[in-house]
């Protein structure tokens, strides 16, 4: 067994069966991960997995959130007049 190194779940897996270099998907995280090294057994995160993706669709929502705020309170200013 190992841990993710993104979500830190465990993964059950026969390390009898995997060699350097060879690809797993983290059941928990969805994590496109490595074997780094066979001993001791180390994952690593696909490079090619674009960690920052997440971010950038967070801030997206922020950023759509952050304009209907606006629009209530032009709302708001045209009920107290």
């Amino acid at each position: 067994m190992v841990n993710c190194p993104r979500c830190d779940a465990v993964i059950d897996v026969d390390e009898d069966e995997l060699d350097e270099g060879d690809a797993l998907i983290c059941e928990e995280c969805g994590a496109n991960l490595n074997v780094s090294s066979v001993s001791p057994l180390e994952l690593s995160p696909d490079e090619d997995t674009d960690d920052d993706a997440d971010f950038d669709d967070e801030d997206e929502e922020d950023e759509d959130f952050e304009e209907e705020d606006d629009e209530d309170d032009e709302d708001d200013d045209d009920d107290e007049e």
